[in-house]
């Protein structure tokens, strides 16, 4: 297969080893910045060119879509799509589990366990919202935020109310959330790739710190997940129409409660937490979708010359 990998930093960890996983499983492999992809819409001829060159000869793409290159990377993905390649994950799914509110919104409908969630526009209604979600300590999140930037921990409802005010007032759009003392500052990370659960870790947040990503200074190590924190990952995944993601979980004293599902989950941590080979996995499932759509096609050729004799 020739197989291009979504991204704009070719020195990450996760690109490197996606990059090297294809190689070494005999795949041709490139590394697209999808920033530099443009599209030509045609009657009947779909394409897209990179530095002048049109790319669209490629069998299968592995979107590493940035938060703030939401809008144009999914545009990309779903070109390839509409010019039937393979991607490791939809255009659809990247676009609705990147919207925060929309997630929650899916996943609840869905009965998954949840952190009890505000969303408000109006500085009237912040008395109300920091009660419905059980008074403070809370905490309140930047809907475009990633990797624990733009979270904030308030300790009391006088300052939850400055915090929310001061968001609103620069025109941001927020969540506010209860905050799971219980956790004492862990949560999971399940990684799934194709309906399946292939690595878990457990981190937890430096002292004097409540976020727990890696990026803030968190450490990981391996878990084993209960039978709740297993079905709730993989349901999770499932209602976003996500096939590869990472699903991020507090345990809590209800059961596992999602807080966000990640459609381009970083490959480093849970690749050494667990000692697994996590690309690996996602090339496999690539090679799978490829190996269907020929079957596929196969099938249609051989129903068309039935049809003709």
């Amino acid at each position: 297969m020739k197989i291009a990998i979504l991204s704009t930093n070719k020195n990450l960890y996760s690109t490197k080893k996606l990059f090297e996983a294809a190689e070494n499983r005999g795949h041709e492999c490139l590394i697209l910045d999808h920033r530099k992809c443009y599209v030509g819409i045609k009657q009947g001829q779909p394409s897209i060119h990179y530095n002048g060159q049109d790319v669209s000869d490629i069998d299968a793409i592995i979107p590493r879509i940035g938060a703030s290159l939401t809008f144009y990377g999914s545009a990309i993905v779903r070109q390839f799509e509409v010019m039937g390649v393979i991607s490791a994950n939809p255009s659809q799914a990247i676009t609705r589990s990147r919207d925060k509110l929309r997630c929650m919104q899916i996943l609840s409908g869905a009965g998954i366990g949840l952190p009890v969630t505000g969303f408000a526009r109006n500085t009237h209604d912040v008395d109300d919202l920091i009660k419905m979600v059980g008074g403070a300590p809370l905490v309140i999140k930047l809907l475009e935020g990633t990797q624990g930037i733009g979270v904030v921990l308030a300790e009391t409802k006088k300052a939850a109310s400055s915090v929310i005010e001061a968001f609103f007032g620069l025109g941001n759009n927020i969540l506010i959330q209860e905050y799971i003392k219980e956790a004492r500052g862990t949560d999971i990370r399940v990684f799934v790739v194709d309906g399946k659960v292939v690595g878990a870790m457990k981190r937890t947040a430096k002292e004097g710190e409540f976020r727990s990503n890696l990026h803030r200074g968190g450490t990981a190590e391996l878990i084993k997940l209960t039978k709740a924190e297993r079905e709730t990952a993989l349901k999770a995944a499932k209602e976003l129409g996500l096939t590869v993601c990472g699903v991020d979980m507090l345990p809590s004293d209800r059961g596992p409660l999602v807080l966000e599902v990640n459609s381009s989950p970083g490959l480093e941590g849970i690749e050494k937490a667990t000692n697994r080979d996590i690309a690996a996995k996602v090339i496999e499932f690539v090679e799978k979708q490829h190996a269907l759509k020929l079957q596929s096609v196969k099938n249609v050729r051989k129903s068309s010359g039935r049809h003709k004799l």
